[in-house]
């Protein structure tokens, strides 16, 4: 079968291990038996399954990809049991409190500080280094302070009833 298609033999068994219809398997001697129609039938398919993304998997490919799923949705479960996962709204929610901390500080400190130490300055280059200056002390500031709080990570009401609704 494998000379009649063009193909080699490692490439006619792993299309049996996903599914290639054989008609009698041999062995000790006893050669495979195939309906080359049905083989072609079958490659057709499966050109057209693997183009779409829906590959034929064999029973040992499914066992595995389901293990892994499992392992995976396990060690999940453990992290989030241990406090090591927030969920992404969550911290879109921080994120954007903690954003908006920054832009608080940087437009209620910057201007006020450097307004105070440029009046009466001409020079634009003094006025770029003064400005510089506050926005790396505001930045500086804002570098010490905890932005992001462990209650703004917290699961509110509304994201319970969402995740219930869902």
């Amino acid at each position: 079968m494998a000379d009649h298609l063009g193909i080699s033999m490692p490439t006619l068994d792993d299309w049996i291990r996903r599914g290639c219809p054989v008609v009698e398997r041999g062995g000790r001697g006893k050669a495979w038996s195939f309906n080359s129609a049905e083989v072609r039938e079958w490659r057709d398919d499966d050109i057209r399954a693997q183009a779409s993304g829906a590959i034929n998997s064999s029973m040992e490919e499914l066992k595995k990809r389901k293990l892994a799923a499992e392992t995976e949705q396990a060690e999940l479960d453990l992290s989030r049991d241990r406090n090591e996962l927030v969920p992404v709204e969550q911290y879109q929610r921080a994120l954007i409190k903690a954003f908006g901390e920054v832009r608080a500080g940087l437009r209620n400190v910057v201007p006020g500080r450097a307004v105070r130490r440029l009046i009466g300055e001409a020079d634009e280059t003094r006025f770029k280094e003064v400005l510089l200056e506050e926005i790396d002390h505001a930045l500086a500031a804002l570098a010490d302070m905890d932005l992001i709080h462990e209650e703004d990570l917290t699961e509110t009401e509304e994201d319970e009833e969402a995740k219930g609704g869902q």
